[in-house]
């Protein structure tokens, strides 16, 4: 297969790694296009991989960590550019790489640490550090919704360190609304089935009727949630789940929240 067919439908994606890693369309378009420029001086790196969109972000990445400029920063074309690029630049580079490759590009570890030319256990440490660095920029309130006890104070635990502050344990949807009109949280970390019948996916959308906020849904019914109905969470944590995953997810939905500001519609 010809090079430019192997690369073409990959383009858009690297484009908005690219974007998403300098905070700016015209730094990571340059580096997109130089990207390219190496792929004609030798196209073996591309036809002769086992996996070309893992050799494609390698290479992207290989040129981010060797050109000089890549710490610059460009000049943002508009609000996304500038918000992002206050948010990456507290983030530094191989552990904002990792984020974006398994965050937003939704890469494995495994594939994530050939593409940084590391091991597993590497990809995990920058993973942790760009938690660490997250969560000490976007620290935030939450507000728990599970009926648990054990459970909540596990996630409680998690949260606080994190650097965040826990406003509230909610067991039931009356007291989730309660809570958060008496101390709006920051963030949502919510169970869908509740102490007294309630559903927690009601008292979320009680809540985003009022005010925009991110949500996380930790639950052990994920099949009530992902039915196939528009619109579906985006940050979603199956029952029984590892400390990592409710780390790394926090961290997402804070960096990229405006995706899960959205009613959660279900077939039940």
């Amino acid at each position: 297969m010809p090079v430019a067919e192997i690369v073409g439908p990959h383009l858009p994606y690297l484009r908005r790694f690219a974007r998403a890693l300098s905070g700016s369309q015209k730094s990571g378009d340059a580096y997109v296009e130089a990207m390219l420029e190496a792929i004609v001086v030798d196209p073996s790196v591309i036809a002769d991989a086992d996996d070309p969109r893992v050799a494609l972000y390698g290479l992207l990445c290989g040129l981010w960590e060797s050109i000089s400029i890549n710490l610059a920063k460009g000049e943002p074309a508009d609000h996304w550019e500038r918000a992002a690029q206050a948010k990456l630049a507290n983030i530094e580079p191989r552990p904002r790489q990792a984020f974006l490759l398994t965050a937003v590009e939704g890469f494995p570890i495994a594939d994530a640490a050939r593409i940084l030319r590391t091991d597993d256990a590497g990809v995990v440490t920058l993973l942790d550090e760009a938690t660490r660095e997250i969560g000490a920029m976007m620290a935030t309130d939450v507000l728990i919704i599970e009926d648990e006890p054990l459970i909540a104070m596990d996630i409680e635990d998690i949260v606080t360190r994190l650097g965040h502050r826990v406003t509230g344990v909610a067991r039931t949807r009356t007291e989730a609304v309660r809570l958060a009109e008496r101390e709006r949280p920051g963030i949502i970390l919510a169970d869908i089935q509740l102490a007294d019948g309630s559903s927690g996916i009601d008292a979320v959308n009680d809540l985003l009727a009022g005010f925009e906020i991110p949500v996380i849904f930790i639950t052990a019914f994920p099949e009530r949630l992902l039915t196939g109905s528009r619109p579906e969470p985006t940050f979603l944590i199956t029952k029984p789940f590892a400390p990592e995953m409710v780390k790394a997810m926090i961290s997402q939905a804070l960096f990229f929240d405006s995706a899960s500001r959205r009613t959660v519609t279900t077939d039940t």
